[in-house]
């Protein structure tokens, strides 16, 4: 199974997977630390994080895979949501919410 199959079988088979540079805990960057703030202030504290800074294979088919270039990514319920600015206007609509509820309802 090549990276791009991994990461579309991950996606899919989690509710809500969020590939990152660092951890929830240590996040790598800015963008990725407002991420992972953002999915905790919804009141997730279940979801996927994968570090793509520790392996580049990663880090490469993430970007192929959503055809898109930057870092990090959000999936809910297999779908590609977008990064952190699009996370945080989804966040401040309340969209991102019902994203999440209807996903871990599944």
């Amino acid at each position: 199974m090549d990276m791009k199959e991994q990461v579309h079988q991950l996606v899919t088979s989690k509710p809500v997977v969020l590939y990152m540079k660092g951890t929830p805990q240590f996040p790598q960057c800015g963008f990725s630390a407002n991420a992972a703030n953002i999915l905790k202030a919804c009141g997730l504290t279940d979801f996927v994080a994968v570090n793509v800074l520790s392996d580049d294979n990663i880090r490469i088919a993430i970007k192929e895979y959503a055809n898109w270039p930057t870092i990090p990514q959000l999936y809910i319920g297999g779908q590609f949501i977008g990064g952190s600015d699009i996370m945080r206007d989804l966040y401040q609509t309340g969209e991102l919410q019902k994203l999440l509820t209807a996903a871990q309802a599944s």
